[in-house]
Formats: C-alpha cells, structure tokens, sequence
C-alpha cells in the first residue's frame, strides 16, 4: 500500500483523538514508520523531532534498544494472566523497585490500565475509606481550576478545563473548585520564585467551608499541564498538605505528566518535601511503550479495607489488563535504565542549557509573555499585547499555525492553545535542543509576522 492510499484509508476509518477531523481536510495525518531516538520516520521519508514526547510518554526515545529486549523476552514467557489470585514476578518486582524511591509512606500498588482510570480507581478509593472509617458525609472532591486529570467521566469531573469538559457539565460530579496558582498572572502581582504562595487563601476558604464533606483533594503538583504548563511553587503545594492534614481530606497526586524525572526529580512532590496519600502513575512509567498505570497509597487506607469478605469492605475495582506482565516487563527495565545510565541528574544538567537558549531566543519577541521552565519542561505563552498579558483572539489560532509550520520543517510541536511547549524525552541531546529551538522561533515568527 502506498503512501497516498495509507493517508486515504485512515481518514475513511479512524476518528483520531483531540481532533478536529475537518482539520485534516487540510492537514493529512502523517503515516509514520519507525522510530529512533527522540526522532520519527514517516513513510514518505521525512524525519521529525518528536519535542513533545509523543504525548509526554516517551521517557527514554522511542524503540529503546534495552526496553525492547525486556519487552520481548517477557513475551516469550508470559503475554497475560489473571491478576485476581494470580501474580508474576515482573509485577512484584516493579512494586519492590518503586517503593524504595517512592515519597514516604507510598507503599501499597493497584494497577490499572491508563492514566484516567487511574484517577477514576483513586477517586473511589479515597470515597470508600472515608465511607468505611466513620465519615460517611465525606462524598465531595476538590480540584484547581486549570486542572487536567482525565477523560473518563469522573476525571473530567475534576479536570477544569472547559475545552474538554464544558459541553459534558450536566453529567459531571458536582466538584468544588479551587482558584489555583496562576504565576503569569497573579492577583498578587508576585513572583513565584520567591513569594510565600499567598494564593493558597482560595484554597483556605474551601477547606474552611467544605472541609468536612471533602473525600480528597486531587491536583497535578507543580505543572498543570494541559492549562500550558502552567508552573507554581512548591510552597504551595506543601501548604495544601498542611491543609489536607488539618481536615482529614485525602491529598491524590496526579504524577501522571510530573512524574519519572520530568520537573528534574523523580516526582513532582519531592520538590516540596510531601507525601500524598495517594500517587496515581503512568505516561513515563513504562517509557511510552505499553498502557499501563499505578494507583499508590498508604498501609492506612489499604488498612481499611483489609476485613473479612462477608463484610464487603474489599475495593472492587478492576480492569482485564491490570499488572499486564508486557508492561510490567517495560517499567522494571525502564527503572533500570534509568539508574544505571543517570538519566535524571543528566536530563537536569541539560535543562538548564535548554532553558537559556529559549530564553535568549525568545525573551525579547513582542509577542512572548512568559517563558516558564522545571526540568526539561519548557514552555513560551504567546500573548496579542505583552505589557496588558492580553492573549491573541483564539480564533486566529496562533499556536495551531505555529504548529503546522513546524512540522514542514520536521518539528513536532503541538501547541497548547497558544503554548509552544517543549517536553521532549530526557536523552535529548543538545544538537537537538539547538534544532528545536531554531525552528521552532522560525515557526513563531513566520505566523507572527
């Protein structure tokens, strides 16, 4: 089959995610072929630089040579079983390998399939201890605004961007939500780097107001993500602990995005020295290779449901594909890998050559508001007037335009909004950071004139 019949065939069949199919009148889907490194090959020979980790999920760059192996050799010995009353040694060797870098306290594993599950399965975990410990009037859940969890209809509940949830509301939970940090544009006229996270006030007043009926409190620490890599302070995240303690309301981390080394850690939190109570894990987890996702918790919440069957204490939650030995196989190597070769200290030492040649190429453009950087996460917002942070009329579409002249010269971007984010695998080297960089502000400027 040819190229022209590929392009053809999928646009008869699939309905491609977080799309527009009318887009794609003009923008055909891109067939690619391979994979190598932080690049993908498509099938007519073009090669692009995939800065945006294929969805934040690629770790390591794709078709990992050690991840690959691990990947077969499992399959050889076992592709799937039953994780109720059965178990494999690839699953109980992730559980061993993770605990130990794990924040304090982190120690008992529910698997599950992908990230929005994962946040459903926290979400009805933290409910049902409150529910069996005594505090049955705890039925309600916080999140920020901004916020990004999912695309289930519980994850969507807490998630609070109208792009993906306004036209569902009438069938959401109904969630209380919390002004969160927004650093660009804080009421406070504060810099992030050195203020005392004042904004956590909104979050005082909801505990103070719903604290009681709270179950748990879910948020993205340090990154909202899918709001444009918005970044706040971890003071602030270390005051909603306090917070959550003060008012028995269950802190759920959603390291799904933030975690495995993407803020320069290998979570999100260490950064301000908390545990949650519940870690929900996935994109990076088994480098962008297999489904798979981890719900992390305390002894004292798995403690509750820990009974006699006929009590009906037990979670019954599952799903076919939980502890899949392929994907546990991916995530054991990609822990491996990421010891034996210092991935982490090494991807920081290059974020911060990254975050300079941004800032030098981009700080002085009339139309960059703000550049914003943690780990190798990177992100430069776009703005119609950069004295009022007047943002472009989303009609014109800035970001998307940015985007599509990208890809011409073989860079994937992908834009959020009017975002041009980098959060590319953490082996990038820094030949590719200067490419990226230099097309991606020729993009930026042929759009903007």
């Amino acid at each position: 089959m040819n190229i022209n019949e590929l392009v053809k065939n999928d646009l008869k069949y699939i309905w491609h995610p977080c799309s527009q199919m009318m887009d794609y009148e003009e923008l055909k889907p891109i067939i690619i072929e391979r994979g190598e490194g932080v690049n993908l090959y498509s099938y007519d020979g073009k090669k692009y630089l995939d800065v945006v980790s294929s969805w934040w999920c690629n770790l390591l760059g794709h078709c990992n040579k050690r991840i690959s192996f691990a990947v077969k050799k499992q399959l050889d010995t076992l592709e799937h079983v039953i994780f109720a009353n059965f178990s494999h040694i690839k699953a109980v060797e992730l559980c061993e390998k993770l605990v130990k870098l794990l924040p304090e306290g982190l120690v008992k594993f529910c698997f599950t399939d992908n990230g929005s599950s994962a946040i459903e399965a926290a979400m009805k975990m933290s409910f049902q201890y409150h529910f069996q410990t005594g505090n049955s009037q705890k039925t309600r859940f916080m999140a920020l605004t901004d916020a990004y969890h999912g695309e289930t209809i519980g994850a969507l509940s807490v998630g609070g961007v109208d792009l993906y949830s306004e036209i569902y509301k009438p069938v959401l939970l109904d969630v209380i939500r919390i002004q969160g940090p927004d650093c660009y544009r804080c009421p406070y006229g504060l810099n992030c780097k050195n203020c005392d996270a004042q904004c956590i006030e909104f979050a005082n007043k909801s505990f103070e107001k719903w604290g009681d009926k709270t179950a748990a409190i879910i948020i993205e620490p340090l990154v909202q993500a899918a709001a444009g890599m918005k970044i706040y302070s971890p003071k602030y995240l270390a005051k909603l602990r306090g917070l959550c303690d003060k008012f028995n309301v269950h802190l759920i981390a959603d390291e799904i995005a933030t975690g495995y080394g993407r803020t320069g850690k290998m979570f999100a939190c260490e950064h301000a020295n908390i545990s949650p109570d519940i870690m929900c894990l996935s994109k990076g987890l088994t480098g962008g290779y297999m489904p798979m996702a981890l719900v992390i918790t305390t002894k004292k919440i798995f403690d509750a449901f820990y009974a006699p069957y006929l009590e009906g204490k037990a979670f019954m939650h599952s799903h076919t594909y939980s502890g899949n030995p392929l994907a546990c196989a991916a995530a054991c190597e990609v822990l491996k890998i990421l010891k034996d070769e210092n991935i982490i200290e090494n991807a920081q030492k290059k974020a911060v050559h990254f975050n300079n040649l941004i800032k030098e190429k981009f700080s002085s453009h009339k139309n960059v508001g703000d550049i914003r950087s943690i780990g190798l996460i990177n992100a430069i917002e776009l703005v119609e007037d950069k004295d009022t942070k007047t943002p472009f009329n989303p009609k014109l579409r800035i970001g998307y335009e940015i985007y599509k002249n990208a890809l011409k010269m073989g860079l994937i971007l992908r834009p959020l909004g009017d975002v041009i984010y980098f959060n590319p695998p953490l082996i990038i080297d820094k030949d590719d950071m200067d490419y990226a960089i230099d097309v991606a502000y020729q993009s930026l400027c042929k759009i903007l004139n």
